[in-house]
């Protein structure tokens, strides 16, 4: 919608110079994240506190304008794509830390820090932040809340919300709360916290987040199993995390993806190879031997073709190597590629890479699967050239089918990656009629006016 001279008027009132963007020219940049989807904002805003944060709010519910908040945009599902125009509000100069309280085991921040520059932070104080999407060197905090953005470490460590205390947030009418607490237990009231995180910007936009830090380990040991095929690689999965210590990550990838990175990098694999685990486990460094031993013995199934110790910086850099090679080379091949994470339950992850292979050879779709295997977490990769004819046709009809097939085997349309635009004609096939009518209500208390990231996360009504 195009915004009205009065809005536009009573917003610079309210901010200084170069806080507002109104150009085309300079609004252009935020109407996209990394899903290659774009809208134009009509302007661009920049609060630095949660105070702007209020004000802007209520301006838009006043005059019923689209508001859409943005931290880094390396999202992948068009989550922050501004679908009606509007204003886009970017929390990126928000990105103070407000306080660290190691003893206590929390710090609170403002959405806009990076995640690396958190890390950066605790490191020197023997903490982290347990959520490592792979983008952490750039995704802010509030990214990382609004999807419930996990990455590797989610298979020890849980996700963002299970590493947060509280928040601060104003909703779409302008009222302004503060959720949670600060300790590491609290049950009073309901749990606004963990509704509010992972509900991609639709209830209310964060300004403060209270988060839960963990002790760093003392020592990391990192490992390689490589497999005949998938079913080997799966009974390995399902001992290893049968078993303490639980493993800080677990890596996958199928039989395309070693095969992807044999043709496009100098990395070592045996022929044969039909699956491939990264492993990493973490702990005291006295007991880190015994812990290395054990995930050894539980990764020796019939179908082991090769497993490989790291035992230095060197060679654990080596190892890592394989898992690094993949992404540039997904990219060379198929820049167009279509990304998505699904998620199923570990011993159904035979039954998902033979599926998905099936699609591949009925679609004419080269597909390619890694990822956070502990958990089930699979990204689905369709390799695909939007510029031959009939390509993206294919490739849309290949992923409801494969959305079919994960929810057929008890899975999930995402674990990490989030719902945005790309996914929201999809969650009605995972999401009961009535949880929808649930949803919808709350979407309603917390944003009566319905100005919060429009037409993200839920189908629209009228679709259904």
């Amino acid at each position: 919608m195009a915004l009205t001279d009065e809005f536009l008027a009573h917003l610079r009132q309210a901010f200084p110079v170069g806080t507002v963007y109104s150009d085309p020219a300079d609004c252009w940049a935020y109407g996209c994240d990394n899903s290659k989807k774009h809208a134009l904002p009509d302007a661009v805003v920049f609060p630095v506190n949660h105070q702007e944060v209020l004000a802007v709010v209520r301006l838009c519910y006043e005059y019923r304008v689209p508001l859409t908040p943005r931290g880094r945009g390396t999202g992948t599902t068009g989550a922050v794509v501004p679908l009606e125009g509007g204003l886009m509000m970017s929390l990126e100069r928000m990105n103070r830390i407000i306080e660290l309280a190691p003893d206590n085991r929390f710090a609170v921040v403002e959405p806009g820090l990076t995640n690396q520059a958190l890390q950066d932070a605790l490191k020197p104080l023997g903490f982290f932040w347990p959520p490592d999407p792979t983008s952490a060197a750039y995704c802010s905090i509030g990214g990382n809340l609004a999807y419930n953005s996990a990455g590797p470490r989610a298979v020890k460590y849980g996700t963002p919300r299970d590493n947060i205390f509280g928040l601060r947030a104003v909703t779409g009418d302008g009222r302004e709360l503060r959720t949670g607490v600060y300790t590491s237990k609290g049950v009073v009231g309901l749990d606004l916290t963990r509704l509010i995180v992972g509900s991609e910007g639709t209830l209310a936009i964060i300004t403060e987040a209270t988060l839960k830090l963990t002790p760093l380990a003392e020592s990391v040991r990192t490992m390689r199993a490589v497999y005949a095929s998938v079913d080997a690689a799966t009974r390995a999965i399902a001992r290893i995390m049968a078993r303490p210590p639980a493993p800080c990550a677990l890596e996958f990838m199928d039989a395309n993806a070693i095969e992807m990175i044999r043709q496009y990098s100098d990395v070592e694999l045996p022929t044969g190879a039909g699956a491939l685990l990264m492993i990493e486990v973490d702990g005291p460094l006295s007991g880190l031997d015994a812990a290395v031993l054990g995930i050894e013995q539980s990764a020796t199934v019939e179908g082991l073709l090769d497993f490989r110790i790291a035992q230095n910086k060197d060679e654990v850099d080596a190892l890592w190597r394989t898992r690094k090679a993949l992404s540039p080379a997904l990219r060379k091949v198929a820049p167009g590629k279509i990304n998505e994470d699904v998620v199923v339950p570990v011993t159904e992850l035979p039954a998902l890479i033979n599926g998905l292979d099936k699609l591949s050879r009925h679609h004419g779709i080269p597909i390619v699967n890694f990822g956070h295997a502990g958990n089930g977490n699979i990204h689905v990769n369709l390799l695909l050239d939007p510029a031959k004819p009939g390509q993206q046709q294919k490739a849309e009809e290949c992923l409801g089918e494969v959305f079919d097939l994960v929810l057929g085997l008890r899975g999930t349309l995402s674990g990490e990656h989030g719902i945005g635009l790309v996914k929201r004609d999809y969650v009605s096939r995972e999401v009961d009629a009535v949880s929808m009518d649930l949803m919808r209500a709350i979407k309603r208390q917390f944003d009566p006016n319905g100005i919060l990231n429009k037409g993200k996360m839920l189908p629209d009504e009228k679709s259904q």
